[in-house]
């Protein structure tokens, strides 16, 4: 019913009754049908009257109001919007807010521990670092029976201080001594501590101790400790008030006025040189144990804890591979394993083998094979008479390390590379083998001059090396009877922006040096000269046989030295390759 039809069915005397409710009007005809709410008709000034005229029962209903619950939840719903969002976010961002890296646990720990039944790790897990192991030895029999040192008044070191190169099995010789003892065992990088926020760090390290009280005895290490630790107020590498607040509650925690029995501290680094001295004194880190680089004997004790991780193994000959990766760390022949074992999956083989492992080794000492570089013949010539030019000198002179392999196939930046391999490890260097190198750099220059009238850029990164050796006998390791033993430079201060030299001569001295520098390149450079005059028919030999073969091993080597044509290289073939089952006829039926 509309407004119209509802005032003509007023007028008609059509309507029983009416209810008037705000703005709305209901009610019934009189012949019992209800009619809906009509708004327009409240606002006429001439309904009332007509309602009246016709004899309409009018009731009024009072207007319904809300609540005051009802009032206060729309009033406050805004607000009760804006705390749900926040706590929402903050729960999302945080981890919860009841759990351990929630809005509410801002100054929490980041540690994580690890129960004595979670380490799988133990001291023959780790090799190649003996005399370390010895030096926590003690702890391991202190977290067993401490009873045996109290008994005769001894304490056991507050905090051991692992200094290394990376990758040579701090963090795993730590897990070691957690397994070993069978303690609880936490784990925190020294990064975690710092933030932007003055006090936090401070309130992490107290934080932590007090876990740590509580499962004492238990291991808490701390992996790159140089992140916190450096010197306090020297004003570099990024020192601030939060970091130094740090280590200041760090010092009070391992060494202050309450004492923190049973709990020791283990900390990793490679720059033990910037942690501040209130840090290494006895007392907080008692001991320092040096994890280096494994000697030959120590690589081939690692190669044999990781190959035991292969399914299959055939071949292998670990003292050749130990003798063949000096420098190697246990984490770069971690990825020596890995990287044989990919090199049998791409060749489709059910074992890993000898021919494996040394791509492997090619690929790692020089990088990958650039076999889609396209380079002219002419290019490859020079390069392989610079490589052998390399390899004549090497092998000519006396002292030096055996010529392992010439190969003139693209590696990484390379166009080719003469590789020279020890026979054992070197831990000193020496007048006479350092002058042979130099002769040895110059090779390639002066093979390229004789053979091919020609000289290339190739030669760049030898003449640096070159110089600065020279350089550094003259002004380091005082092996010039000129200079004398003085030490001319001194490049042990570093700075923001890295290493910095103190000059501290004068420019008539600068002379002497440049003239002694010299001198002794002009000699090895003659010394190159003269051995490559007398063998050029063992170059040319080489360079053929480069170009042939693209890579001479040390026998080819040797039989062009020994004036013999090199034999040809030996066709590898896999003695375990995969058969393809798509290629293999069905089985007979069983009778």
């Amino acid at each position: 019913m509309n407004y119209s039809e509802f005032v003509s069915a007023v007028n008609a005397g059509q309507i029983k009754q009416v209810t008037i409710d705000g703005e709305k009007i209901t009610g019934e005809k009189k012949n019992g049908t209800d009619f809906e709410s009509i708004r327009p008709a409240v606002q006429d000034p001439e309904l009332m009257p007509s309602l009246i005229k016709n004899s309409v029962v009018v009731e009024g209903a009072a207007p319904q109001r809300q609540g005051v619950l009802m009032q206060l939840l729309i009033a406050s719903f805004p607000v009760i919007l804006i705390i749900g969002l926040f706590m929402f976010f903050m729960r999302n961002m945080g981890g919860g807010a009841g759990g351990k890296n929630g809005p509410m646990s801002f100054g929490k720990s980041k540690a994580k521990m690890l129960a004595e039944d979670q380490i799988k790790v133990n001291f023959g897990d780790v090799a190649g670092c003996d005399e370390a192991k010895q030096e926590v030895v003690e702890i391991v029999d202190f977290l067993k029976d401490p009873a045996k040192f109290k008994r005769l008044g001894a304490s056991i070191p507050k905090g051991v201080l692992m200094v290394g190169p990376p990758g040579t099995g701090k963090t795993l010789l730590a897990k070691a001594i957690a397994g070993e003892a069978k303690v609880p065992f936490f784990s925190i990088s020294g990064s975690d501590f710092v933030e932007m926020f003055v006090g936090v760090g401070a309130s992490r390290v107290r934080d932590m101790f007090e876990q740590a009280k509580r499962h004492a005895p238990c291991i808490i290490f701390i992996d790159e400790i140089d992140a916190v630790g450096r010197h306090r107020g020297s004003g570099t590498g990024g020192g601030h008030d939060e970091r130094e607040q740090t280590l200041n509650q760090m010092l009070v925690e391992m060494d202050g006025f309450e004492g923190n029995e049973g709990i020791i501290v283990i900390a990793a680094t490679n720059r033990a040189d910037v942690l501040d001295k209130a840090l290494l004194r006895p007392g907080r880190f008692d001991r320092q144990v040096m994890v280096g680089l494994p000697d030959i004997k120590g690589r081939e004790q690692i190669l044999n804890v990781h190959l035991k991780k292969l399914p299959s193994v055939t071949g292998v000959e670990v003292p050749v591979l130990a003798r063949g990766t000096p420098g190697f760390s246990g984490a770069q022949l971690a990825n020596l394993i890995n990287e044989a074992a990919l090199f049998a999956a791409r060749r489709n083989k059910n074992t890993v083998d000898m021919h494996d492992f040394e791509d492997a080794k090619d690929k790692l000492y020089m990088g990958p094979e650039r076999k889609s570089m396209i380079i002219r013949d002419e290019e490859r010539r020079a390069t392989a008479y610079h490589e052998s030019g390399h390899a004549i000198v090497a092998e000519m002179l006396p002292g030096t390390d055996p010529v392992h392999k010439v190969t003139i196939m693209p590696r990484g930046w390379a166009l080719g590379v003469t590789w020279q391999l020890p026979e054992q490890d070197q831990i000193s260097h020496y007048k006479n083998k350092m002058l042979n190198e130099i002769s040895i750099l110059f090779g390639g220059r002066i093979a390229e001059e004789i053979f091919i009238n020609q000289q290339s850029t190739g030669a760049s990164n030898d003449f640096e090396r070159a110089t600065k050796m020279a350089r550094s006998m003259v002004t380091k390791y005082g092996m010039s009877d000129k200079m004398g033993v003085m030490v001319y430079e001194d490049d042990s201060q570093q700075s923001m922006m890295g290493n910095i030299t103190s000059r501290t001569i004068s420019e008539a001295t600068q002379q002497q040096i440049d003239a002694e520098v010299r001198r002794i390149l002009d000699e090895q450079y003659k010394v190159a000269w003269d051995i490559l005059e007398q063998n050029k028919d063992k170059a040319h030999v080489m360079v053929n046989a480069l170009m042939e073969w693209e890579t001479i091993n040390r026998e080819q080597v040797l039989e062009i030295m020994e004036g013999k044509e090199p034999s040809p290289p030996k066709v590898y073939v896999a003695e375990n390759p995969v058969i393809d089952v798509t290629d293999t006829p069905p089985p007979l039926p069983a009778n």
